[in-house]
C-alpha cells in the first residue's frame, strides 16, 4: 500500500497527446490503409463483377467497423469501466464505515493519468477518514473510562444523604442528583458497550437457549412501569422456541425495544410483543401506538446520539437503537422498522434459527 503525503503533488501524463499514443494510432492508420489498398489491388487483379466488388467492400467496412467498435469498447472498459466499478465498490465500504478499503492505480507512478490521480486522492481521504475514526473511539473509550469512577462516586455519596433526615426540599435536591448520575452512568455504559461491539472487541458467545423464556423475562422487567403507565400490554409468543446465540446480546436487544416502546406509549396505551417462527427464521416483533416517527426520522432512526422525538429525549441517550442494530448484524439478522406518525411504530427483528442437531 502506498503512503501520501498532505499536499502533494502528482506528474499526471498527457495520454492524448504523447509520443506512445500517436505512434500506437499511426500504426492502426497504416494497417488500415495497408488492408485497404490490398483489397482494392485484390479486386482490380481478381476482376470480379461489379456486384461482388460491391458486396465485398460492404463486408469489409461491416468487418472493420465491428472490430473497431469491439476494440474501442474493451480499450473503455479496461480504462474506465473497470476502475470506476471498483471504486463505487470502495466507496459503499467506505459509506458502511470499513475504512481499511484501497484501489490500486491503473498505471506506475510515471505514467499517471487523471483517473490514477483521483484513485490516490481517494485513498489519502479514506486513510485519514480512518484515523479520524480511530482517534474519536479512542477518545469516547477513554473518557468514558475516565467518567465512570467519579460518576459512581457522586451516586454513592447521594444514595447514603438520601437515608438522612433532610428537609423535603433537600430530598429533591439529593433525588435528582441520584437520577442524573444514573442517566449519566447508563450513557458512559451504553458508549462502552458501542465502541467494544463497532471495534469487534466482544466476540458473541453462541449458545442454544428458549427465546420465549428470555422475552417473558425482558419483559416482566418493565411490569412495575407499564402498571404504573396503565399501558395495555399484550404477549402472543409461542410456548417454546430454541435459537442458537449471545443470550447476554440478545437481552439488550429486547430491552432496548421494550423501553422505547413504553418511553413513547402514553398513559392507558397499548404495546404489542410478538413472536413467530419457521424452519428457517424467528421473528420477533415490538409495537407501540404512540408517537410514531416521520419518514425523516425513519431515515436516521439507527443512528448514534440521534433523536428524532425531542419531546422525549430527556428518557434516553440515543444510542440504544445503535447498539441493537450492531448486535442483530453480529447474529446474521436484520432489523426492520414500520412506523407512521402520530400513528404508533413496529420494530421487527429477523433472526435465523441456528439451532443445532
Amino acid at each position: 500500500m502506498k503512503s501520501y503525503k498532505k499536499g502533494q503533488r502528482y506528474k499526471v501524463r498527457n495520454t492524448l497527446f504523447s509520443l506512445p499514443t500517436f505512434l500506437k494510432s499511426l500504426a492502426v492508420f497504416l494497417l488500415i490503409s495497408g488492408i485497404h489498398t490490398g483489397l482494392i489491388l485484390g479486386i482490380n487483379e481478381l476482376k470480379l463483377s461489379e456486384v461482388t466488388q460491391i458486396v465485398i467492400i460492404i463486408l469489409y467496412w461491416v468487418l472493420l467497423s465491428v472490430g473497431i467498435t469491439m476494440l474501442t469498447h474493451h480499450l473503455m472498459r479496461k480504462t474506465y469501466e473497470e476502475p470506476m466499478k471498483e471504486m463505487a465498490k470502495a466507496t459503499s465500504k467506505v459509506a458502511n464505515g470499513d475504512f481499511s478499503v484501497y484501489v490500486p492505480t491503473i498505471h506506475t507512478d510515471d505514467k499517471l493519468n487523471y483517473l490514477d490521480v483521483m484513485i490516490m486522492d481517494f485513498n489519502r481521504m479514506v486513510e485519514e477518514l480512518g484515523s479520524i475514526e480511530t482517534l474519536k473511539t479512542e477518545f469516547f473509550s477513554n473518557v468514558s473510562h475516565e467518567i465512570k469512577t467519579p460518576i459512581a462516586v457522586i451516586q454513592n455519596t447521594a444514595q447514603l444523604l438520601s437515608k438522612q433526615e433532610l428537609s423535603e426540599n433537600q430530598r429533591q435536591h439529593v433525588e435528582t442528583i441520584i437520577y442524573t448520575s444514573k442517566k449519566l452512568s447508563e450513557l458512559i455504559t451504553n458508549i462502552l458497550k458501542l465502541n467494544k461491539l463497532e471495534k469487534q472487541n466482544i466476540q458473541p458467545v453462541m449458545e442454544e437457549y428458549d427465546l420465549c423464556r428470555q422475552l417473558c423475562e425482558c419483559a416482566l422487567q418493565f411490569e412495575s412501569l407499564w402498571e404504573e403507565k396503565e399501558i395495555d400490554f399484550n404477549v402472543d409468543i409461542e410456548d417454546k422456541v430454541h435459537i442458537c446465540a449471545d443470550e447476554s446480546l440478545l437481552e439488550l436487544v429486547w430491552t432496548n425495544l421494550l423501553s422505547n416502546a413504553l418511553k413513547f406509549t402514553d398513559k392507558g396505551g397499548k404495546i404489542l410483543l410478538k413472536q413467530r417462527s419457521d424452519n428457517d427464521s424467528i421473528i420477533v416483533s415490538v409495537s407501540d401506538f404512540g408517537c410514531g416517527m416521520t419518514e425523516e426520522t425513519q431515515k436516521h432512526i439507527f443512528e448514534k446520539f440521534y433523536q428524532g422525538d425531542t419531546s422525549h429525549s430527556t428518557n434516553g441517550n440515543g444510542l440504544g437503537l445503535a447498539l441493537v442494530l450492531r448486535i442483530v448484524d453480529m447474529m446474521d439478522g436484520r432489523i426492520d422498522v414500520d412506523s407512521e406518525y402520530t400513528k404508533g411504530s413496529t420494530f421487527t427483528v429477523h433472526l435465523p434459527k441456528k439451532v443445532r442437531e
